[in-house]
């Protein structure tokens, strides 16, 4: 009789922790925070993704200037090579 006495002793008790941890896994789970945007939020702050970059335009004389020096560099490489 003493034995069925403790063990529903041991029951409630195990249902009071049960009830105690759902408390505080619940109150953990509120304060945690997760790295990127919340879910729900479609703009961002930056740019937004529809937004389309224009394309650049290089003039012809800065195009002859850049491959001018371009091919400078490289008869400097070559050379270095000799």
């Amino acid at each position: 009789m003493e034995v069925s006495r403790i063990i529903a002793e041991i029951d409630a008790q195990i249902s009071k922790l049960q009830q105690a941890r759902a408390l505080l896994a619940g109150a953990a789970a509120v304060g945690v925070r997760r790295p990127g945007r919340p879910k729900g939020s479609t703009t961002t702050a930056s740019a937004p993704a529809s937004r389309k970059r224009a394309k650049r335009v290089l003039s012809p004389e800065a195009r002859k200037r850049i491959a001018d020096a371009q091919k400078r560099r490289w008869a400097a490489h070559r050379k270095e090579g000799k």
